[in-house]
């Protein structure tokens, strides 16, 4: 395994570990107040362009597409109770 590998598996790994612990506490508490919407908005859009670019890659970038769906993932769910909460009158705001 190249150096380039070993730190592309690296990357990966920290883009997954950093995304699940928010999403987990999003959905168990529907806690969205601290959130920022364009932050996630900006995010997620951005690791579905990675997916697209792993899938555009030759050969095609596996590791680059599966971090990038489950960062995806995990950043629309966020985004959608966070949209829900703020307009749609899902979990009272503090105050």
């Amino acid at each position: 395994m190249t150096l380039f590998n070993i730190i592309g598996y690296a990357a990966a790994i920290c883009m997954v570990f950093g995304y699940l612990p928010q999403a987990i506490h999003t959905i168990r508490t529907r806690e969205t107040d601290s959130i920022a919407l364009p932050t996630f908005l900006l995010m997620g859009l951005g690791s579905v362009f990675f997916v697209v670019q792993g899938f555009l890659s030759d050969p095609v970038n596996w590791p680059l597409i599966a971090t990038n769906l489950i960062t995806s993932l995990c950043s629309a769910t966020v985004f959608g109770i966070k949209i829900r909460n703020d307009y749609f009158g899902g979990r009272p705001r503090r105050k």
